[in-house]
């Protein structure tokens, strides 16, 4: 049997993220947490939107 090599391991990725996000976060009070959230929640619906609206539509 042959061993592959991989190329992408998403618990690493998720794990590097959270470790950013608990960067970017510690230190701050519900509130600032809060709006830390709501903002990349925006951000993040931005993002999908230009991305729906460059996509070519699927048949």
């Amino acid at each position: 049997m042959k061993t592959k090599t991989k190329t992408f391991d998403c618990v690493e990725m998720m794990h590097r993220e959270a470790s950013r996000i608990y960067e970017e976060t510690k230190g701050m009070n519900v509130q600032e947490e809060l709006a830390y959230w709501r903002k990349r929640h925006t951000q993040a619906l931005r993002e999908l939107s230009a991305t729906r609206s460059t996509s070519t539509p699927a048949k």
